[in-house]
């Protein structure tokens, strides 16, 4: 039999094509498929998943942000995002980072081994512990940490309003991939890392020195701290 011979890895596609070579014929595929139904034939290469991103939860949001991408007070509008770094020779490592658009500082980053949910809610969760009462509109894109059930939560006990990007419009976020490019332009780009911990370190001052050392034409040539400290003052 064809399907044993090739070891069970042919489906009724292949199956159709080596017996119309064989036979110097040409059989309906419709046929085939459905004497290999009838006999329990069935290929075990590339099946079905399950179809599991059809049953798996998915909360999408409006894109309430719509590029006005500036603010008339701190913990006004805040937009985040997650890049990946890498360490020593092939290692992955991802920064979860928060931007107020008010004046462009970074009031929470963490950096995690994964990309996943737990980096997203310790990132929100330090940006809500470093400024307390804050109920900010929340801008992400539609990765799965921001369209998940735990981030739909956490925000909502928080009383962020949640706002996404359209699929495919990576301008939507267009600040906090400004701040990425900054980073990777003025640091990352220019080093390599041994160690996870080396990457780390590196990170930290940079957002430090981002924060309270790097003077901006548009914050009237302060610094985004000293642009925040006015508006409390």
């Amino acid at each position: 039999m064809i399907f044993k011979q090739y070891g069970g890895i042919y489906g009724y596609r292949r199956i159709r094509m080596v017996i119309d070579r064989k036979y110097g014929k040409r059989y309906n595929l419709k046929r085939i498929r459905r004497l290999m139904i009838l006999l329990g034939l069935k290929s075990f290469i590339r099946r079905s998943n399950g179809y599991s991103t059809k049953t798996s939860y998915v909360n999408i949001e409006e894109n309430i942000l719509n590029r006005e991408f500036t603010a008339d007070k701190p913990n006004q509008k805040w937009v985040t995002d997650i890049t990946h770094l890498k360490y020593s020779l092939s290692h992955k490592a991802y920064l979860s980072v928060i931007k107020d658009l008010y004046d462009g500082s970074i009031v929470a980053y963490k950096v995690g081994y994964y990309n996943n949910n737990e980096l997203v809610m310790e990132t929100i969760k330090a940006a809500l512990e470093a400024n307390p009462g804050a109920t900010p509109l929340l801008h992400s894109d539609r990765g799965s940490q921001y369209t998940s059930r735990e981030y739909r939560l956490v925000t909502t006990k928080a009383e962020i309003t949640r706002s996404m990007s359209r699929v495919g419009k990576c301008i939507d976020n267009a600040p906090v991939e400004s701040f990425f490019g900054h980073f990777k332009s003025e640091s990352y780009d220019l080093k390599r890392y041994k160690s996870f911990e080396e990457l780390v370190e590196d990170i930290d001052r940079y957002i430090q020195f981002y924060n309270k050392e790097r003077y901006q034409e548009k914050l009237n040539s302060l610094t985004p701290l000293e642009y925040r400290d006015q508006a409390v003052a």
